[in-house]
């Protein structure tokens, strides 16, 4: 059976590809028309009349035509007026054919039931539903209502229009329904949002006897596409072979879209490899298929195929082929297919150019993305959102609003896509008031309700600090998906509670939501927060039997995870067996080196990057200056931040520097770093004048100390770190005066130190000690295990540094003051709590002191335990009595 003319009021299925033109060249028209056929006896009676009929036509695009035929001749001139309304039908011209239709009426010729079919038809394409009706009151009164062909183009017009109750209300007053019938009011709640009804009435219509045609199988297909209903789906399949219906094309890229859009790429791919016939089409339905389901590589290679085999892109191919350049970050293609668009007249096609927008801002080419959307010729909301999405996913969050702003005054409506891609500015910028409003505005137009939305606002409302709300419209929302699990869990571990994160992904997966790649994401940072390395191995473990460890921003994740938590050997390995390395991937194994004090790793790692061709970036230079300073590479660490520049083009920014000022402060070339930040391109920031004075700190330069908290009251005067480290710097060199000052100047300043805070997990508690902490459970015990040690180290050589203690108190107070410190609490509750010979992990909140870091060796050895010590800058291994930072840290 061959697919012939549908009129536009039945061309009601709602996959993108339907609408593809080459789609429309198929004549359909046989539905309503051929059945009505002007026999060989008519047509030979009216063969004297064309050359009439033309002139007559002629005469009617000049509005003459009433005068043309004369009231003599109007009776037999009814087959005129009506071949010419089909002729403006067929043209497209349906105003002209509605106006002729009214001149008919006027003239006192009677319509036949092929010019009504024609009218309505006229409506439908105009969506004139006022128009329809009031024909409709000339059909029923001509007795034409009742008739199979008109029915169906009634119902179909109705349906076109919106007014699917009268569409309905004609359907079942219908004395007869035919395939046509059914298929139009099936086609009809589709294309409005109603899958669910239309595959009632396909039902309603095998139940009937009716066996569905090719048009039929579409429109059913998109319903399943709409619902994601594979299982019915399959049977829809199923039938298309046993009926002989899947080798028509248009069918079988029905079924390539339905099976890409339900997430099974390899059964829509084998279902195009079948095609005995492939089209534009059919290219685009596969190609667009892999773009959606994150596969850009596959989607761009077969894009690629297509046009070896001869096959020329339309617009929709190129829309369809340009999210694959945006995910793959594939510029260079992008840039191609701008060009092929551009000579083939596609960029300014709205679906075109905003695809273009889209790809250039995703491959961070905002400027160039800006002057496309300036010149394109008509802006839609979906250009607006991805001009809008552009700014904000580029760090652009300021420009990002002002768009939406803009958007707004030009009379675009917002759409709930908009409301999603402009709330991430909102966070980026801390704009709660303005994130507020578009709150309200989701609730005004109805979006509130939608998953995305709320989604995205728990996320703002998380960014910008207000975790109660979020968790009230979390807890509101009647649906959530895992992504609505995953912006819970990361707004509370974004905000500092960390332990109600880990409970809402315990919750998530009781409910049986089942985490995804993203949570993981979320999760691992938690595990790194409070040091619970045995939760972080459950969640590799999770990963590792979802088959997630394939992705590898999740093992990049688990590297970082592990290092973080004190072992970066076990780290190594998940390295080592990655099948695929980006440049984070070997980032996060040369930061865990240098943050662990294995200098000359992170180096060798460093090259055999280089060997495989993978290209360094600004954060591998951190890592790699990083680890020279913790290591005392001073040599190197010039060497590398020379090579930057000079090998690979790379303008050093604020971390680079604040990372060479703290690799020679540290080795004592305080009057060499000074120079540096004297001489530097940038304005030094808080971290390059905060490595300076941490350096005067260790070799007690008082001088350069003042120089560098001069610039850091100015910068941060509320940053208590920065009064405490010059304070004790002027305490050691018995400037008690300065001291007082100090504490004076913060006082009136309104700023506080933060206590010294260490923490250790037990049993999967974490359990906190603050200096001289005697609120613990167990304080007696800690403190009567304490002393014990104390006495073994002293005896095995441990001499307690008061000079330390920066207050004029006696020695034995001194000492008493010094036994109490955080992270010697911490280590004795460890020690009375754990097995023995097993690790104690401790993570102290600032730079471990040099008494405490002396201690720990000492009682690493009487205790025959290692102890992985985190600090505000890097891990500490203490081992039988010695540390891996060598003493240097």
């Amino acid at each position: 059976m061959s697919l012939l003319f549908l009129p536009s009021s039945l061309c009601l299925f709602p996959s993108p590809f339907l609408n593809h033109p080459n789609l429309q060249s198929y004549d359909l028209s046989f539905y309503f028309s051929i059945s009505i056929v002007v026999t060989a006896s008519v047509k030979q009676r009216h063969r004297t009349k064309v050359k009439n009929t033309k002139q007559v036509l002629a005469c009617a695009n000049q509005n003459q035509f009433t005068q043309t035929i004369t009231p003599k001749n109007k009776r037999s001139n009814a087959f005129i007026w009506r071949e010419t309304i089909r002729d403006y039908v067929k043209n497209g011209l349906w105003e002209k054919a509605l106006r002729l239709y009214y001149q008919m009426q006027r003239a006192g010729i009677e319509p036949d039931k092929l010019v009504y079919i024609y009218v309505i038809n006229s409506c439908s394409s105009l969506s004139d539903l006022q128009a329809g009706m009031k024909i409709h009151e000339d059909i029923i009164a001509s007795g034409f209502e009742s008739d199979v062909f008109v029915g169906t183009a009634l119902a179909s017009m109705y349906a076109k229009c919106g007014s699917l109750d009268s569409a309905r209300q004609v359907f079942e007053r219908m004395p007869e329904r035919n395939v046509v019938s059914w298929t139009a009011i099936i086609g009809g709640y589709l294309k409005h949002g109603y899958p669910h009804e239309a595959l009632a009435f396909f039902n309603k219509m095998q139940v009937q006897g009716i066996q569905p045609n090719a048009i039929t199988i579409i429109n059913v297909i998109g319903a399943c596409t709409d619902l994601l209903a594979l299982e019915q789906g399959k049977q829809i399949h199923g039938y298309t072979i046993r009926s002989r219906l899947e080798s028509n094309i248009v069918v079988s890229t029905g079924l390539v879209d339905f099976y890409t859009k339900c997430g099974n790429v390899k059964i829509a791919y084998k279902l195009f490899e079948r095609m005995p016939e492939k089209n534009v089409v059919s290219w685009t339905a596969i190609i667009a298929g892999y773009a959606q389901n994150d596969m850009p590589h596959e989607s761009l290679a077969i894009f690629s195929e297509m046009q070896v085999q001869g096959i020329k892109p339309n617009s929709f191919t190129i829309g369809s082929v340009l999210p694959a350049c945006a995910d793959f970050f594939a510029l260079e293609h992008g840039k191609q297919i701008h060009c092929y668009a551009i000579r083939n007249g596609f960029e300014s096609e709205v679906v075109v150019s905003t695809g273009l927008v889209d790809m250039y801002t995703k491959c961070g080419n905002v400027n160039i993305a800006h002057k496309l959307f300036e010149r394109m010729p008509k802006q839609n909301v979906v250009s607006w959102t991805a001009i809008i999405a552009g700014y904000s996913q580029n760090g652009r969050p300021h420009e990002a609003l002002s768009f939406f702003n803009e958007m707004q005054v030009r009379g675009i409506k917002p759409n709930s896509i908009t409301i999603v891609s402009v709330l991430p500015a909102c966070a980026d910028l801390l704009a709660l008031e303005q994130g507020k409003q578009i709150h309200g505005y989701a609730i005004r137009n109805g979006f509130d309700s939608d998953v995305v939305v709320v989604n995205g606002l728990i996320n703002m409302y998380a960014k910008c600090g207000n975790i109660n709300i979020a968790h009230k419209l979390f807890e509101k929302m009647p649906e959530r998906d895992v992504v609505s699990w995953n912006a819970i869990i990361a707004a509370y571990s974004q905000n500092g509670c960390p332990h109600e994160a880990l409970a809402f992904f315990s919750e998530m997966q009781t409910q049986g939501i089942k985490p995804n790649p993203y949570t993981m994401i979320s999760v691992l940072p938690i595990c790194v927060h409070l040091l619970v390395l045995e939760k972080g191995k459950q969640i590799h473990s999770y990963a590792i039997r979802r088959e997630f460890v394939s992705h590898v921003v999740i093992v990049n994740g688990l590297v970082n995870m592990y290092a973080k938590c004190g072992n970066v050997n076990i780290a190594y390995k998940v390295f080592e067996r990655m099948p695929q390395r980006d440049v984070v991937s070997w980032n996060a194994m040369i930061m865990a080196y240098g943050i662990h004090g294995h200098g000359e790793d992170a180096l060798a790692l460093l090259s055999q990057m280089q060997q495989t061709g993978a290209k360094p970036d600004h954060v591998t230079f951190t890592a790699i200056l990083t680890a020279c300073c913790h290591a005392g590479l001073v040599d190197q660490g010039w060497q590398y931040f020379e090579c930057m520049k000079l090998d690979y083009g790379l303008a050093p920014k604020l971390e680079h520097y604040a990372c060479l000022v703290d690799l020679l402060g540290r080795a004592g070339h305080l009057a060499e770093a000074y120079d540096i930040i004297k001489k530097m391109p940038l304005e030094p920031d808080v971290n390059v004048w905060g490595a300076l004075l941490g350096a005067c700190r260790i070799h007690c330069n008082i001088e350069l100390a003042e120089e560098a908290a001069k610039h850091l009251f100015q910068l941060e005067p509320d940053h208590a770190g920065y009064y405490v480290l010059l304070s004790n710097i002027y305490a050691e060199a018995q400037r008690w005066e300065d001291v007082v000052k100090l504490r004076i100047m913060m006082k009136e300043r309104g700023v506080k130190k933060p206590p010294g805070c260490s923490t250790v997990v037990v049993n999967r508690e974490v359990h906190a000690f603050i200096a001289g902490d005697r609120t613990h459970p167990q304080s007696e015990k800690i403190y009567a295990m304490l002393e014990t040690l104390y006495g073994q180290i002293k005896k095995a050589g441990y001499v307690p540094d008061t000079n330390l203690v920066l207050q004029d108190v006696e020695e034995e107070t001194k000492e008493n003051i010094l036994c109490s410190h955080s992270e010697k609490l911490a280590i004795t509750f460890g020690i009375i709590n754990t097995k023995p010979c097993t690790p104690i992990h401790i993570m102290k909140n600032l730079r471990v002191c040099t008494d405490c870091h002396n201690a720990t060796k000492f009682i690493s050895k009487i205790v025959g335990r290692e102890i992985i010590v985190r600090d505000g800058n890097r891990f500490h291994h203490f081992k039988d009595g010695l540390c891996s930072c060598r003493d240097y840290w």
